[in-house]
């Protein structure tokens, strides 16, 4: 014999039976409808918000650079300071870390380094260095104008294409397998410095700076300041 609705309830009420009106069943449905439909939405942005949160941070930490690389990176050749807006991520973090060790800038002629020791060294860690690696990395590169005379291309075309090209590839974008950076955006002044501070070792003379070794014995197939002048000059027409 079939319950009537008020013994059901009662025998509910003592706990013996479970009672799931249409209403309830229903709202069941469309909770688990919605939780499957937003779940991806929910990962997805899950994902990205270290990502955003890196960028974040990166910025705030740029605006210790900027007084001598400019809000857009493009450097400053009165400060003598670099261009670096796009600059790969790696390279950044890693000259960051040279720096920040005194691996690199630490030579007593060698003053737009001790400039930029200390300000590698308010990055506390390496996540802070990996951040405003990021954010600079993120920066559209913006390629300053040449302030350079007297290079002959063709002269600087031998070369490159007989040496450089190794490792900074013919378009002259680097190779990160090899430590390698880009130069084609470089600002033409900032190569030859740095041309010379390798062939007189200034940079690239410490023990634990493979790549700078590796760059301060190239800088020596260049005879003079005119050899390094002809191959910026070529490197500069890599990418107009």
């Amino acid at each position: 014999m079939s319950r009537t609705i008020a013994e059901l309830r009662s025998l509910a009420d003592a706990g013996a039976v479970r009672i799931v009106d249409p209403e309830t069943r229903e709202l069941k449905k469309l909770s688990f409808c919605w939780l499957i439909l937003t779940l991806p939405v929910a990962l997805f942005a899950g994902c990205s918000a270290p990502k955003d949160a890196a960028l974040a941070r990166g910025q705030e930490l740029y605006d210790t650079c900027v007084p001598c690389h400019g809000r857009d990176g493009s450097g400053n050749h009165d400060l003598r300071a670099p261009s670096i807006a796009g600059l790969p991520e790696w390279y950044i973090q890693a000259e960051l870390g040279k720096f920040f060790h005194a691996v690199r800038g630490a030579h007593p002629d060698d003053a737009e380094g001790a400039r930029m020791r200390p300000m590698a060294r308010t990055l506390k860690n390496d996540v802070d260095m990996a951040n405003v690696a990021k954010y600079v990395a993120s920066l559209k590169q913006v390629k300053p104008a040449g302030v350079l005379v007297g290079g002959v291309v063709a002269s600087g075309k031998t070369t490159y294409e007989g040496i450089c090209v190794t490792c900074h590839m013919a378009d002259g974008k680097g190779n990160k397998d090899l430590g390698s950076p880009d130069l084609s955006m470089q600002a033409d002044w900032y190569l030859l410095a740095q041309l010379e501070k390798f062939k007189t070792g200034m940079r690239g003379a410490h023990p634990d700076d493979a790549t700078g070794q590796q760059m301060a014995a190239m800088s020596q197939t260049l005879a003079d300041e005119q050899a390094m002048k002809d191959v910026i000059a070529y490197i500069r027409t890599l990418h107009p």
